[in-house]
């Protein structure tokens, strides 16, 4: 059994090459297999998809049950400190460092920014495999968020950062890999629903290896 991960003391070398995501626009056409976009009019009321509790052996589970934990929503909090980037999931309580600006050996934690910056170093991802995740931008502010598709033999260079303009809202699958959600601003609040069970999957990039995913926080030209 795995060690719970501490989110906000990320166990990372101080200094690691930057492995670079490319970035493309989000449609529905290029989120295909990943998820979809959400609008302002369905947010609240989308269709979530909650995966049947599995049993790897015998008798089977009876249809319709195993599936009715039901979801989780809330603010999903994400602003920066300086270099660093926090994150906080009210659906489940959680808060996270998600990544810095530069290696963290340059980092400098505290003060308000006026502009987001131009990158994240990510150390983490995850995927939830008890159900999908819907995130959207209250305030209207433009986003981005890398993910790749299903699979455990995942990789940085598996994938995609996604941006987002702020009108339209993602829903991603089930098995997933994501983040969070990163704002082109120092600081943006999103709608957040999930799965009440709230399993998760890791990946440590700089354990793994031995780089931090270099997530552009610009719009792709």
């Amino acid at each position: 059994m795995s060690q719970p991960i501490n989110y906000m003391q990320p166990d990372v070398p101080e200094t690691l090459p930057w492995h670079a995501v490319r970035t493309v626009v989000a449609t529905n056409e290029t989120l295909k297999g990943y998820g979809c976009l959400v609008s302002r009019d369905e947010y609240e009321t989308f269709a979530m998809e909650i995966v049947q509790w599995p049993k790897p052996h015998g008798r089977p589970i009876d249809a319709d049950t195993g599936n009715q934990a039901g979801t989780k929503q809330g603010i999903f909090d994400f602003w920066w400190e300086g270099d660093v980037l926090f994150g906080r999931n009210n659906a489940v309580k959680d808060e996270y460092l998600l990544g810095w600006s530069t290696n963290p050996k340059d980092a400098v934690r505290g003060g308000e920014l006026s502009t987001g910056p131009e990158r994240v170093l990510l150390w983490h991802a995850n995927y939830h495999p008890d159900g999908g995740q819907l995130f959207f931008p209250i305030d209207g502010t433009p986003f981005v968020t890398p993910l790749a598709l299903p699979g455990d033999d995942v990789s940085p260079d598996k994938f995609v950062n996604f941006y987002f303009d702020g009108t339209m809202g993602l829903y991603i699958h089930p098995d997933i890999w994501h983040e969070g959600i990163f704002p082109l601003a120092p600081k943006a609040r999103f709608f957040d629903k999930q799965g009440s069970v709230h399993a998760r999957v890791s990946v440590n990039f700089a354990q793994e290896f031995g780089v931090f995913m270099e997530v552009p926080l610009v719009k792709p030209v």
